[in-house]
């Protein structure tokens, strides 16, 4: 579908599937042997950050936590919130993203980013990285040299992991596990497709699938 100087491609496949995260319900998390139990997700290797703005907005926003809401708070407070002085990273805490809590805590296991956006009303993806919070959609950019683009959108490939792809037990959307929702992905993830093609594409999209309105 074309919206300006852009055309959208789309993985309709992939989004009428019944896909689901299954972070906190079996998610083997994404290191080189399944460990549910630690309930990492595909948070083990921190979140990378696409430019400076990004950056300092999660190091503002960080700020705002409730400490009851972040578990590793005080280790942010000493030490912050990147990895190192390129800012390009989020730190590690016990061998995950230093914003993930843990199961057990009490202010609820998770990312401490996303729970403050959903306990102040606001939406996840206004506080969360975007390499986070876009998972497992992708939108490859193709700028063609008549000044229109061609976006891709479709879904996380291992591949997209680099050379972390190739030890991962497992990637999600390339195994049966993460197929068990109940209702497609067109809708569980609705917020985060609107936000990635803009509300026109995405009602436009919904047609053409298909789904009603809503």
């Amino acid at each position: 579908m074309v919206d300006g100087e852009t055309t959208w491609v789309v993985d309709t496949d992939f989004l009428r599937s019944n896909w689901t995260c299954l972070w906190g319900n079996g998610c083997p998390g994404i290191e080189d042997r399944p460990a549910p139990e630690l309930g990492l997700g595909c948070c083990s290797v921190g979140a990378h950050l696409v430019d400076p703005d990004e950056a300092l907005r999660l190091s503002a926003l960080a700020d705002t936590i409730d400490p009851a809401r972040f578990q590793h708070h005080q280790v942010a407070r000493d030490a912050g919130i990147f990895l190192d002085g390129e800012r390009t990273n989020t730190a590690l805490v016990d061998g995950a993203c230093i914003f993930l809590n843990r199961p057990g805590f009490p202010g609820g296991a998770g990312c401490a980013l996303h729970l403050e956006a959903t306990a102040t009303g606001e939406a996840p993806q206004d506080w969360k990285p975007a390499v986070c919070w876009q998972l497992p959609l992708a939108v490859d950019w193709d700028d063609r040299d008549d000044g229109t683009t061609v976006a891709h959108l479709r879904a996380w490939r291992r591949s997209d992991w680099g050379e972390d792809g190739e030890t991962m037990a497992w990637c999600c959307t390339e195994d049966d596990l993460a197929f068990q929702g109940d209702r497609p992905v067109i809708d569980s993830l609705a917020n985060e497709i609107s936000a990635l093609t803009g509300p026109a594409v995405f009602v436009e999209l919904r047609r053409r699938l298909g789904q009603p309105d809503g």
